[in-house]
């Protein structure tokens, strides 16, 4: 994970890479809300949506949820 990470630095990918390459949760579409003053799920671009899903996470991390709880694992 940290080398794929690194090549993505050295390489300097942009965000469209980024998420070409990523394999997001087949259920990332779930994830509902408010960011940066935009509702996620109705963002029409694919890109600045999983931009903005990738901040949902970030923010919830911040606040001190639990990663269980923001993905709801059983």
């Amino acid at each position: 994970m940290k080398k794929k990470l690194q090549a993505l630095i050295d390489e300097k990918a942009t965000f469209e890479l980024f998420f070409l390459r990523a394999s997001l949760n087949p259920n990332a579409q779930l994830i509902t809300g408010v960011i940066c003053g935009y509702r996620i799920e109705e963002i029409e671009n694919p890109l600045t949506q999983q931009v903005r899903y990738l901040d949902k996470l970030v923010d919830e991390l911040a606040k001190g949820r639990k990663m269980e709880k923001i993905l709801r694992v059983a």
